[in-house]
């Protein structure tokens, strides 16, 4: 019995001793999130596709690729103005180009989609992390709170359910942050690859 006392004192201890880390951790991800939100917004504004003007230049690049042009074919991908991925795309893709190296280019793309799979990657871990520990932080001061009921110690109660609450709020704050993103971008980094795809097929790779 005094065995199994010490191992769940043990336990208690160690559980305890998480409370800071998992609350610096969760102020942490709330700063992280209201940044992303305004990193999102930034994003947002900057977005412009104009579909035209693409379809104009890929059948531009597709007649200039097939004559061998590809210096043209190159100054036509440089006037691309798109989405910043598709643009970066086309810049770096004529430079391809113009060193004759058009077999890379669907490389490129390849890493153009590990990229965009990158910027996922952060708000999609912070929306399945952030909601863990707001969990962690709510269920840690419950052994304090419960001690403080028994040992008839409000102050104690109230300031641990406190500390519960607040954690539970922000850790779902920002799994909410982290969810919302990720689904918006995904959205806009499959638009976008949609229209590297497209350019990938202008320049004849594959074929």
């Amino acid at each position: 019995m005094g065995i199994d006392s010490s191992l769940f004192q043990i336990m208690y201890t160690a559980a305890s001793a998480m409370l800071y880390p998992v609350v610096i951790l969760l102020i942490l991800t709330i700063a992280l999130s209201l940044g992303l939100i305004g990193e999102f917004i930034s994003e947002y504004a900057k977005r412009h596709r104009n579909v035209k003007e693409l379809e104009h230049i890929g059948r531009s690049v597709q007649e200039n690729v097939k004559n061998s042009s590809y210096d043209d074919a190159a100054s036509h991908l440089l006037k691309i103005d798109q989405n910043q991925l598709v643009t970066s795309f086309a810049h770096d893709a004529a430079e391809h180009l113009k060193n004759n190296a058009i077999s890379s280019i669907d490389w490129l793309s390849e890493e153009y989609e590990v990229r965009m799979t990158k910027r996922l990657e952060q708000t999609k871990i912070m929306s399945t992390v952030a909601p863990m520990l707001g969990l962690m932080g709510t269920l840690i001061p419950l052994g304090p709170a419960l001690i403080g009921l028994a040992q008839g110690d409000i102050l104690q109660l109230a300031n641990n359910l406190m500390i519960a609450f607040a954690t539970t709020v922000l850790g779902l704050f920002a799994g909410i942050v982290g969810y919302v993103l990720t689904l918006v971008r995904k959205r806009w980094y499959w638009q976008d690859m949609a229209d590297i795809d497209y350019l990938v097929d202008s320049m004849g790779i594959g074929e």
